[in-house]
Formats: structure tokens, sequence, C-alpha cells
């Protein structure tokens, strides 16, 4: 069976009928066939909403009885056994009375959508927990009942009971939501208008976010890229300029005209890493943009123009909003530049604002030439080459009568270019191009000393050079920027595959991944930020290196993974072709984080499988071990109590020790049962104090009888580190286990001895023993060797005698006995004064002191 849906009714405030519609929309379906009940429904009062109640089924609430009150509860478990197509669950935000299964109602929703049955349910938008310290401002009143946002979330519908304010309080007024005695004081405090009209407001716009996940959602399902302007989006073009602020500012205000709008700032960063952005403008805006209640996102993209049309239509926005551009006249040579190619590739579903600001036209500087990644000092020694070379050449070959000839000439100054290339790069043989033409025209070329040429094979000549330099400069910078990339790619792929093979390996280990990320882009600290939601702050997942940063603004890059996690570096700005290799390691880094909670959750579910199979062996140990006591106590009690035979006083007597007897089992039972329940809680505190054995022994054995044990305690035995009462216990335990499986003729031996700094106490029997293979299994909880005990017992003491052993910092182990049988070993520590020397096995008192026999 699937997975129940989930509809909820959200109101703005108590009043406005998310009840009523409930039970409304239930005699809807109920009318057409549907099998509905009423798990849970408040009226609170309201005549109206409980005359809805009539003709639908209820499913009795339990009953919680506490000392000051009783508490009516949905019963989940009755509501479980019904199995209905559709339950009515008022109030998802509801605290459960101390003593119900679950904490919360929304917990019990769960149960019931888990089941396969159909919920419908109300809240209030104050009630939502991420909500709290808003409605908590706005109305003075912190609300203690709340529900995750997410659960209310993945609801299937959620439906809003809006009802105008004046019209709610008309409501109050006329008694229809509280008591008379109540409606001045609520008229007068929590539901003023003013309080209302922001509750309203913060239901309508969480609905609101709710309703555009559904639409983005069926746009992406439906691969839909036009824009659908059924809300104000505003996209911020950045480039990381001092403009960017009022930018900013004016998407700002153009949102503000139109209810609901949203800013969304956006920097394009080209991929070859070439930008002029100022890393620290960028968060000076990024922050500016979260403080106008925008975002800011981060993309990366060789063409500015069409990635930020792509994105903008990515998020369904309906407007740009761009800067006018900061260059230069001449700079236009280089093409009519960002704003002009967004205005006219935009179409006429998005609209293009050009706004002017102080920096436009005030130039940004060329951009950054590819030949930059060749050095400083190599392009610089490319430029001298490229200008000074042809220079000097021209000087030497004039100082040459009859020189090698233009042919020549033109050879050698072709090698200046290839040399000016190789060091320099492209602008630089352009440049060695250029001036050599000019100089072989000028000096070489008949006529000479001018720019005339009078042969038209010179001109041809000159012509090839120039064309020849060209590409053989352009080949050179080609082949130094795949030389580049190829060395990138490679350590590219390097660091990939340490990711991959980390993945395949299974590696969790996240300080190791963000000390790789350190090392790996030289940085000084690296650290993994995370938040639960937008609104609340950022916590440091884990870090590596001095001074990490405590948000993403902070750092120097930050690279989102999600909406909630993020990683942020510290020490230097990295060019954007780094980021893509940045990307992967933030990835794996929440996969190592993912990895880390899903190993704690299964050892959760693990830990919760273990006490499903504890609460199952033990109903089976209450229904049958507990029961046979109780059996035979209720028998002789029924059978003194009656008038129709006349006991004997031996008969009274016998059946007064069946019952004696019964209650010491029963006794027995229920005190194993509630030690193994403080060790599966954790709630065993030893109380370590210094003990002698032989004050603890006598009363460990009194439960069994004085025959069918043997004490070898040494007189020089030191005192032990112990909790008195957990060691007897422990030992009570394993020596009426020990009485049980040996023969009736022989005694099990009780011997302590010194080793080392230890104390062991050994607990000898002979009878069948227990296999290697089984020696660890009986120590675990409601385990009988062999499933056919002699007596009664739940299969608990040996499992209850390790746990109070371990809890005292000891041991318990099974040894084979030597002839025969199975030996408990017993190991404690001996007091601080404890030499490690070894005294005689001599025989001990069992009981007030008393030698007894070895």
């Amino acid at each position: 069976m699937g997975r129940g849906k989930l509809r909820i009714y959200l109101g703005a405030a108590p009043g406005v009928g998310k009840t009523y519609a409930m039970l409304s929309e239930a005699h809807r379906r109920a009318e057409r066939g549907t099998d509905c009940v009423v798990a849970f429904a408040e009226t609170h009062g309201r005549p109206r909403t409980a005359a809805l109640l009539h003709g639908l089924e209820h499913v009795p609430r339990r009953e919680i009885v506490h000392p000051e009150a009783v508490f009516n509860e949905m019963d989940i478990d009755a509501v479980l056994e019904r199995r209905p197509a559709v339950a009515l669950v008022d109030e998802i935000a509801h605290t459960n009375a101390q003593g119900s299964r679950n904490s919360k109602r929304w917990q019990d929703v769960e149960e019931l959508l888990a089941a396969g049955t159909d919920v419908i349910s109300t809240v209030n938008i104050q009630h939502l927990e991420s909500l709290g310290d808003v409605v908590e401002t706005i109305t003075g009143v912190r609300q203690p009942e709340t529900v995750p946002d997410e659960v209310v979330r993945r609801a299937d519908q959620i439906e809003l009971v809006d009802m105008a304010p004046e019209a709610l309080r008309r409501r109050m007024a006329h008694g229809n939501i509280y008591q008379p005695d109540k409606v001045d004081a609520a008229l007068s405090n929590y539901f003023r208008p003013g309080n209302l009209t922001a509750l309203r407001e913060l239901a309508l716009l969480w609905l609101a976010d709710r309703v555009d996940e559904y639409l983005q959602q069926y746009r992406g399902e439906h691969n839909i890229r036009s824009t659908w302007q059924a809300r104000e989006r505003i996209v911020v073009g950045l480039t990381g300029g001092p403009e960017g602020g009022t930018l900013i500012r004016r998407a700002a205000r153009l949102a503000e005209k139109g209810a609901g709008g949203e800013v969304l700032a956006v920097y394009i960063a080209r991929s070859d890493g070439l930008t002029s952005a100022s890393p620290k403008e960028l968060a000076v805006q990024r922050t500016l943009v979260e403080d106008l209640g925008g975002t800011f996102h981060h993309v990366i993209g060789d063409d500015v123009p069409s990635a930020l049309l792509e994105f903008a239509r990515g998020v369904n926005a309906t407007q740009i909003v761009l800067g006018s551009s900061r260059r230069k006249a001449w700079q236009y040579l280089f093409g009519p530049g960002v704003g002009a190619t967004v205005a006219r590739d935009s179409g006429p579903d998005l609209d293009v604002h050009i706004v002017t600001h102080d920096e436009a036209g005030k130039g940004r500087g060329l951009p950054g030439t590819r030949g930059a990644r060749l050095g400083r000092s190599r392009v610089a020694g490319g430029w001298l080459v490229g200008v000074a070379g042809p220079v000097l050449l021209t000087v030497l070959l004039t100082a040459i009568e009859n020189g090698p000839g233009l042919a020549n000439n033109v050879l050698l100054f072709l090698f200046l270019t290839v040399i000016a290339a190789l060091l320099g790069g492209l602008l630089a043989a352009l440049a060695s191009a250029a001036v050599g033409s000019l100089l072989l025209n000028y000096y070489f070329t008949t006529p000479t000393h001018t720019l005339d040429i009078a042969e038209p094979e010179n001109l041809v000549a000159l012509v090839i050079f120039f064309a020849v330099g060209v590409a053989v400069a352009s080949v050179v910078d080609l082949a130094a920027r795949r030389t580049h990339q190829a060395a990138r790619l490679k350590a590219e792929s390097e660091i990939l595959s340490f990711l991959a093979g980390s993945v395949l390996r299974g590696q969790t280990a996240l300080d190791a991944l963000l000390e790789r990320v350190r090392e790996t882009f030289a940085m000084e600290s690296v650290a993994l930020l995370e938040r639960d939601s937008d609104v609340d702050p950022w916590t440091c997942t884990a870090s590596v290196g001095p001074r990490p940063a405590a948000r993403p603004e902070d750092a120097d890059v930050d690279m989102p993974v999600g909406d909630q996690m993020a990683m942020a570096l510290s020490g230097r700005v990295l060019p954007a072709e780094d980021r893509r290799v940045l990307a992967a390691f933030a990835t794996q880094a929440a996969v190592v984080v993912d990895r880390q909670r899903l190993v704690g959750e299964a050892e959760q579910v693990r830990e919760l499988a273990e006490g499903n199979r504890i609460r199952t062996a033990l109903l089976a140990a209450v229904s049958h071990d507990l029961r046979t006591p109780l059996a035979g106590i209720k028998a002789a009690v029924t059978s003194l109590r009656s008038d129709d035979v006349a006991w004997s006083k031996e008969d009274e007597a016998e059946l007064l020790a069946g019952i004696e007897e019964g209650a010491d089992r029963l006794d027995h039972l229920v005190g194993n049962l509630l030690d193994m329940s403080r060790l599966q809680t954790g709630t065993v505190t030893p109380l370590i104090r210094e003990t002698g054995l032989d004050e603890v022994i006598p009363l460990a054995l009194a439960g069994v009888p004085a025959e069918s044990v043997e004490l070898e305690i040494p007189e020089t035995l030191p005192m032990v580190a112990v909790d008195r009462g957990l060691l007897e216990r422990a030992v009570a335990n394993i020596v009426e286990n020990a009485v049980k499986y040996s023969p009736d003729t022989v005694p099990v031996t009780v011997a302590a001895s010194t080793l080392g700094t230890r104390v062991e106490l050994r607990v000898v029997d002979r009878g069948a023993g227990v296999p290697d293979d089984a020696k660890e299994r009986i120590f675990e909880p409601f385990q009988r060797y062999g499933d056919a005990p002699r007596g009664a017992g739940v299969g608990l003491g040996l499992a209850v005698a390790r746990g109070f052993m371990e809890a005292m910092g000891g041991t318990l182990t099974a040894e084979d006995t030597p002839g025969g049988g199975m030996t408990m070993v017993l190991t404690l520590a001996a007091g601080p004064g404890h030499t490690g020397t070894a005294g005689p096995v001599t025989a001990a008192a069992r009981t007030g002191g008393k030698a007894g026999s070895t």
C-alpha cells in the first residue's frame, strides 16, 4: 500500500474557519462514498462547527490520566486499527500529553500517512517553526506548539482559509470564536487589526512561496523555457564594479511596486578566470542584496549575455536590470556591449532596464590578454624582442653594404616575429609583425626612405611577411594555450580521479578532504558551513586552518552546495576555472557529511531494531515466565480462601511456602527486567568504592541452598574498586545460573585470586557446558542455551551481569571447565593500594565469618 496524501487547511489566526472547512470537506467526501472518520476534531465550543460533527464517524479518544488532570488525545492505535480511507486530524501542531506514544500530533499524522491513510488537517501560520520569532515580534506572544515547516511543505494540498481582519473581529465580537468573557481581552490584544493584517500577510506570502515551488516543478517537468509573468522577478546583472549598489537598490524599488516582487542578483564569471571584478566589492553587494530581501547567485559562462539571459529565463524572471556601460567610446570597437546584446536578444517576455550611474563611460580597462598566462617577465621579453628587435636588426642591416637582399631581410624579420610569439604571445607577435613591415618598407624596399612601394613583387613580399607573421603568432599562441589547458586538465583529472576513488573506497574523513582542498588551492583555511534554513545562522560543520570564515560572505571564495550548505575558503581569490574543481570538492564534502549522517541514522535504526527485538522477547517473557509464578500464587491463594476444603496446618504451610516461592521468583524476574531496562537506556551510574569480596559474596549467595556452593576466598585478597550493589546482583545471577545447570550432587565453586593489579572471581560449575560458538551468545538478552531452560527465567541473568560488570569497568567471560562444565570469570580492578602480589588460596567464611569446606 502506498503512502497516504496530506491536505492541510492553513489559517492566519484562530477562528478563520479551518476546522469548519475540514469538516465540510469530510461531508462532501462522505457523500461521494469515501470512508471518512474523525480521528480528532476540536470545536472549542463553537456551535456551528460542532453541528458539522453530526453524521461523521468518530474514533473514541484516549484518556491519559495525570495527577493534576485528565487529557483526551487522539488514539493513534485505534485509528490505525480502523484503517479508514480518510482521517480528520485537527491542529497538527498540537503537543500530545505526556504518556502518549508520540510527543507531537504531526508525528501521529506521519504514522497514518505511512500506513496509507489520507489525512486532512489544520494549522495556523503562527505555529510554523520558522515563523515563531516573527510572530512573537508582531503579537508579543510566543507560540509554544510548533510544527516543522517541512512537514507542512510536504503536504500534497495546502488550502488557505482566508478572512479579512475586520470580518474576523466581527466574528469575535459576536461570540462565534471565544466565550463572551474572553472577547474584550482578545480584541484588545492578540486580535488587534494590525496583528491580524500582519499574520494574514505572513500566511499569504508563505503560501505564495509554496505555490512558486509547484510552478517551478511544473515548468521543469514540462521543459517550459518561456517566461510566465505570474510574479515579478527582477534579475540584476552585476559586474563587480562600484555601480552594483545603485543597480540593486533600483531593482529593489521596482520589486516594491509589485506585491511579492523578488530580486535576484547574479554575477557572471568567465570560465577562463579573466575578470576585473573586485571580490570585496562583490561581497559588499551580496550583503546588500540579502539585506534587501533578495538572493545572490554566482554563474560561470564565457558568453556573458547568453549566460545572463539563460539564468533569467531559468528562474522565470520578468525584468532584467543592467547598468550603463563603463566602457569608453573607442572600446565599442570590441563589440556592442552586454547591455545592448541582452536588450536585443531578450525577446518580448523580458523587459530590460538600462540604469545610468556615476561610473558610466569612465572606462573599465582593457580585457586581460591570454598572454598573461605566460608570466609577466616572459611577456615583457616578448614585447622587447617584438619591438626593439626589429629596430636593432634594421640598424645592423643598414650598416652592411650590399646587404643580404629583401628576401633574406624578410626572413630575418620573420624570425624575430616568431621569437616574439614564443615569448610574449599573440599581441607581442602582432606588434613585431607591424613594426617589421614598416621598417622593411622604409629602409629596404625601393624607393627607400619612403613608404611608397614601386615594384609589385615587393608589395607582395611585405604582405606575405605580415600574413605569415600573424599566422605563425596565432599558431604559437594557440599551441601555448592548448599546452596550458592540457596541463590544467591533467591536474583536474588527477584531482577528480582522487575524488572518485575516495567515493568508491567509502572514505568519510571530512577533515582530510578539507585539508586536501586547502593544499590543492593553496588556501589559509577551509570551512564547511551549514544552516537549517535561509533565516538561520551559519554553523561550521568542519574546518581546517587558522581563522576559518564563519559566513560565506566573510570568505575570499565561497562555493554553494545546495541551498543550505557552502564551502568557504580564505587566503586568496580563485580564478573562475578553479571553481569547477572546487565544486567537485564541495559536492564530495556534502556527500561525506550525508554519509556520516546516514551511518548515524543506520546506527539509530539498528538500535531501534534491537529495541524492538528486546521488546518482542520481553512480551514473550511476560506472557510466559511471569505468568507461571503468578498462576501458582493465584492457585494457592484461591485454595486457601476456599470454604469447601479444610486444610491442615501442613497443607497451609505448603501453600504459603508456594506463594512465597512464587513471589520470590516474580521479584527476581522483575528485578532482572528493570536492570536490563536501565542498562538499555544507559541510566546505570555505579558508585565505585573500595570493598572486600568477603562482604559482598555472602550476600550474593543468599538465594541458593548453602550446600550447593563452595567458597575459596583468600584471606589476603585485596580490596576491589566496585559498586557493591551491582557486584552483588551480578554474582547472584551468575551463581544462580551455575546452580541451575550444575548436577545436584556437585556443588558450584566460587573462587577468587589476584592477577597483577586485577582480581579474578571464578564461578565453576560441572554442567554440560557451552560450545565455543555460543559462549558470547549466552550473554545476549533473552538468550537461554538450548532453548530448554531448567526452572524459571527469561534469559536476562547473564546479560544483566555482564552489563553491570562493564559499567564498573570490569569484564565477564565464559571459559570451559577442565573435565566438563563452564567457568564464569569476573575480572575486577584491585584497590589503589594493591601491590600486585598474589596471596595463597585458603578457605573463607560463607556467612558470618565462618569457614566453609573446600
